[in-house]
This record gives C-alpha cells, structure tokens and sequence, in this order.
C-alpha cells in the first residue's frame, strides 16, 4: 500500500529538519517514522497528553508507548502538521542530546527556525 502524498510530506520535512540538528544521525528504533501504519512516533512525555488527541493515535506497540511513545497516523484529516511533527522533534531532542550539541543548536539560531528556513 502506497502512501498518502500528504503524510510522506509531512513525514519528510520532520525528518529533512531531524537530521539537521547537530549530531542527528539516521536510526530506526529511536526516531519518528512511517511505518506500516503509516504514522509518525515521537517520545516526549510533557506532550504525550497532546499527541494522543490525534485522530487515530494510540500508544505504540511493543512496550514503547509505557515510554511515552505514540504511534499518529499522519495521513487522517486533523493530523499534525509538518510544524508540529518539527516542534515534537526539537523538544525531544533538547530532552536527549547531549548539553553541547543543544547549545550548538541554539548558537545556530535553532530556536527561531522555521520549517522552511531550518
């Protein structure tokens, strides 16, 4: 099954903005991704609440979702959009990269970035 045009583009803005920031590196079982469900996960708790108000979220599978993982469908009306899926990632990222990669980031404007100009 093909994916949707508008949540691969969602997907890939995230994740072009993802493997922008300092040290960002490409791995599968720590990242946002579309998987067979066609979805976008993420795993910040200060904003687990708000995620699983998107249309057909649901804590991920396999143990993840007890970590604060949620599992969005990016393709359903009332999805997040790609600005949000970015604001998720920057959050996480703060919370787990090291304290001089997030201060790398800050020194390169990070915090007043915008999905087009990251």
């Amino acid at each position: 099954m093909a994916v949707p045009r508008n949540a691969l583009k969602k997907w890939e803005k995230a994740r072009e903005f993802a493997l922008g920031l300092p040290g960002a590196t490409e791995a599968h079982a720590a990242e946002p991704h579309i998987d067979e469900d066609r979805g976008a996960r993420r795993s910040r708790r200060s904003t687990h609440a708000h995620a699983l108000t998107c249309p057909g979220a649901e804590p991920a599978g396999y143990g993840l979702g007890k970590a604060g993982w949620v599992g969005i469908p990016l393709e359903q009306k009332g999805a997040p959009a790609a600005e949000l899926l970015c604001d998720w990632v920057e959050e996480s990222y703060r919370v787990i990269a090291p304290k001089r990669l997030t201060a790398e980031e800050a020194a390169d404007g990070g915090a007043g970035r915008t999905l087009t100009g990251r």
